[in-house]
């Protein structure tokens, strides 16, 4: 059972001030190389899983981007953790409806 939702909103200060969505593009590319469930928003993906596997993934991310030549990455990380009953993506957003 997942005990966590990490949403992170990556944004990576780029070299010459091109575009960060190829960087954003490979860090949610390492979200799906976890295999953890997740979900694309707008402004920031979460994703569902362990919390401490899901903290991984965040440094993952942040290391990457230093790596594809990022000189410094500002993550913006949001933890909803319930270690007794669970957490669920599909249970917070059952009464809203997909458009």
């Amino acid at each position: 059972m997942a005990n966590a939702l990490v949403s992170i909103q990556i944004l990576p200060r780029t070299p010459n001030g091109e575009s960060v969505i190829p960087y954003v593009d490979r860090a949610i590319d390492i979200i799906k190389d976890a295999g953890v469930p997740y979900l694309v928003g707008p402004l920031e993906t979460t994703m569902e899983g362990d919390l401490a596997a899901l903290l991984e993934v965040v440094r993952r991310m942040n290391e990457e981007m230093v790596r594809l030549g990022a000189p410094s990455v500002v993550s913006q990380v949001k933890i909803a953790y319930n270690p007794t009953d669970g957490a669920s993506m599909d249970r917070l957003l059952a009464k809203y409806p997909r458009s």
